[in-house]
């Protein structure tokens, strides 16, 4: 990806993301991940190269919550179906199961302003799961939380990935993170964003806040970590 200005934002990148996989991509500030996920998502035209995904279902998480203020958590989780045109016992129906999914029970009359950082996560992933997208795109979701609500978030959205087996593309800046959520890591390096190294994650899923703690998973993230550096 060029930029018209002459950006080099992204270079040689060569990858793919299959069903059931969950692919976390980590790297500097600026080396083009959110642009790769906007590039993969449709929302920004490549400049050369070729890019092939099924876009028929796709679902994507951005970086704030983009609630509407003046809808209640259910309104909100309800309107991608509204823009659908799903019929009114359909978005109901969809809306209650997303709700369920990701642990908001209780709280679907709630407006944004009486949520906290972490319930408007939520609430953002109930209302793209409406969709059942058979591909996620995260970009940076819980970046602007607490370490222990971002814990929460990242377990939250592991059981949901075992329970639809969706594929997966998740940008991140942390790298226990991308290992603790993740089938595999990708390094991308300073601009023009190139991919420098790929990490399989052995860990079987359902992964446990003991799992980053073990010596395997500090190794991996130690490994993870230099290539970062060196990058």
């Amino acid at each position: 990806m060029t930029f018209p200005d002459g950006t080099e934002a992204l270079q040689d990148v060569t990858f793919d993301v299959n069903k059931g996989e969950f692919v976390s991509v980590v790297g500097p500030s600026g080396c083009g991940k959110s642009t790769l996920l906007r590039i993969a998502s449709g929302l920004m035209q490549k400049s050369s190269g070729d890019v092939q995904v099924n876009r028929e279902n796709i679902g994507y998480v951005f970086q704030d919550a983009t609630l509407l203020e003046w809808r209640t958590t259910f309104q909100n989780v309800t309107l991608l179906c509204e823009l659908h045109g799903y019929p009114k016992a359909k978005q109901q129906e969809l809306a209650r199961k997303a709700i369920d999914l990701v642990g908001l029970k209780g709280f679907e009359h709630h407006y944004p302003k009486a949520l906290s950082g972490g319930m408007k996560m939520r609430v953002s992933l109930a209302r793209t799961l409406t969709m059942q997208p058979s591909i996620f795109l995260f970009d940076e979701p819980f970046g602007a939380v607490d370490e222990i609500t971002r814990e929460h978030l990242n377990d939250e959205t592991q059981r949901l990935f075992q329970k639809e087996q969706f594929a997966g593309l998740f940008i991140t800046h942390s790298i226990s993170e991308a290992v603790y959520m993740s089938t595999k890591v990708y390094v991308m390096s300073a601009r023009p964003g190139r991919i420098i190294a790929e990490f399989d994650v052995p860990y079987a899923y359902p992964r446990t806040q003991e799992t980053r703690y073990g010596p395997e998973f500090g190794q991996l993230c130690a490994k993870i970590s230099e290539k970062l550096r060196a990058a």
